[in-house]
């Protein structure tokens, strides 16, 4: 019995597409307004893919898209002759393979497979999303984008009056449909977003509308393109991971016994790392007391340089040799009982950046102030719309990722500078960058039992803004 993708339906669908494409490779370039839209794509893909990554893009055409991605290996697929040849004149560095992804095979190992603009003129989108499933690992993330239904009308047209190149019959799926596909096929949509507003080369206007007015309500509505992010769905590891915890401790003398005494050993073991940040009591006399009666406890003990719970996290996590990589507030508000939780989150795949989450269960009487409490509420819904995955409390210390994950942060975090005294939003910013899996982990909140809070509501709250400003820009209207 014959397949749908060895009938003769199957068969004219692939040979009037690869003869389409193959005029187009002859032809000169794209008209004006299809050269914008291709410029403003190219940078959406260099915001989401950063360079130095091994890519394999399917539908890659004659290559600029991949050339811009600057991959330490770059790997196109295309069906049309004409555009690999054309491709690998262009780009004599990059690899180039003329295949149907209907049949394709990946056996590379890739950390980006970018589809731009190709699930609108596949056969059998289902089909070539389960062709990547068994070939990229835990760790790829699949990079898509593909026009609006809302656009077939406008875009007929522009065909009509030469702005763009003709076209053949396209899918018009929606986002949903999109997602309900790779679902089908072991993906998981991490986040998606609506580009371009207005495909034209208005000087003033056109990076108005596709950098800003289209990601803000309703206007997105009217998006020519959805842009999607994915991942496999989790897979559970086999190894035990060594987790380090980090503890950043100023005038926290009280607490470390506890910490030592409440902190469970995870995995394949447990190392502790504090951090002491110029203290007013003993907390550094303190951590060397409780180490030297615990020789059998992995422990370490550093006295920090600069200022700030965000150095000393740095500094804590530079020195840390485990697998997983987790914060423990010293103030135990949230109790040491709880991480293991968070490493099985963690280490399950469930979550790539597993975030605390405090404004869930209800909390002990004075643990956390009104405003305070009001600022965490707003801030949540701030930046859950601006990393479009839910992040429901910014602010809860508890954060915990892998090793691997967080020296790719660290690599790229000249792409926001230093601005983050307090850790939090460095780390945020730095996994939504990087399109890591974030899950929110409840968590009872509990009051002091020693020393003050070393948060200033109100000069922090105006940083906080600040940031939350810079992010905008960083992240959101890119």
């Amino acid at each position: 019995m014959s397949t749908p993708h060895t009938t003769p339906h199957f068969q004219a669908f692939r040979e009037t597409r690869a003869a389409h494409w193959d005029g187009v490779a002859r032809r000169a370039g794209p008209s004006f307004a299809g050269r914008a839209y291709h410029r403003r794509l190219e940078e959406i893909y260099r915001f989401l893919v950063p360079p130095g990554l091994r890519v394999l893009e399917l539908g890659c055409g004659t290559g600029n898209l991949l050339a811009s991605l600057q991959p330490s290996r770059g790997v196109g697929v295309d069906f049309s002759p004409a555009m690999v040849e054309k491709a690998r004149e262009l780009h004599p560095g990059l690899e180039f393979v003329a295949g149907d992804v209907h049949e394709l095979t990946v056996d590379g190992d890739f950390d980006v497979v970018v589809l731009s603009d190709l699930v609108n003129d596949l056969y059998d989108v289902q089909r070539v999303f389960a062709r990547l499933t068994d070939g990229v690992r835990a760790e790829t993330r699949l990079v898509m984008s593909f026009f609006s239904w809302l656009w077939e009308v406008p875009l007929r047209s522009a065909e009509a009056v030469g702005w763009k190149r003709p076209s053949l019959e396209q899918n018009w799926l929606t986002p949903d449909d999109v997602e309900n596909l790779l679902d089908l096929t072991g993906f998981e949509p991490l986040r998606r977003s609506c580009e371009i507003l207005l495909p034209l080369p208005i000087p003033l206007l056109a990076p108005l509308c596709n950098r800003f007015l289209v990601k803000l309500w309703p206007l997105h509505h009217l998006a020519l393109t959805h842009v999607l992010v994915a991942r496999p769905k989790p897979r559970r590891r086999e190894a035990r991971p060594v987790v380090s915890v980090v503890v950043a401790a100023r005038n926290e003398e009280g607490n470390v016994e506890a910490i030592f005494d409440r902190t469970p050993e995870m995995g394949a073991g447990t190392e502790l790392i504090f951090v002491e940040g110029h203290s007013r009591d003993d907390t550094y006399g303190a951590v060397e007391r409780a180490i030297a009666a615990r020789p059998g406890r992995r422990a370490k003990l550093f006295r920090q340089g600069g200022e700030g719970k965000g150095d000393a996290v740095r500094l804590g996590f530079a020195e840390a040799t485990g697998d997983v990589l987790m914060i423990l507030d010293a103030d135990l508000t949230v109790p040491p009982e709880d991480l293991p939780r968070f490493v099985e989150a963690l280490w399950s795949g469930q979550g790539e950046y597993v975030n605390g989450v405090r404004l869930v269960y209800p909390m002990e009487d004075e643990a956390m102030r009104f405003f305070n409490l009001l600022g965490n509420k707003f801030f949540s819904l701030a930046f859950s719309w601006l990393l479009g995955q839910p992040i429901k409390d910014t602010l809860c210390g508890t954060k915990v990722l892998l090793r691997t994950d967080y020296e790719r942060l660290r690599e790229g975090r000249a792409y926001f500078g230093d601005f983050d005294p307090f850790g939090d939003f460095d780390l945020i910013f730095g996994a939504a960058k990087l399109n890591l899996k974030m899950v929110d982990l409840p968590v009872r909140y509990r009051a002091r039992t020693y020393g003050t809070t070393n948060i200033e509501r109100w000069r922090h709250g105006v940083l906080l803004l600040r940031m939350l400003l810079y992010a905008c820009v960083k992240l959101k209207f890119v």
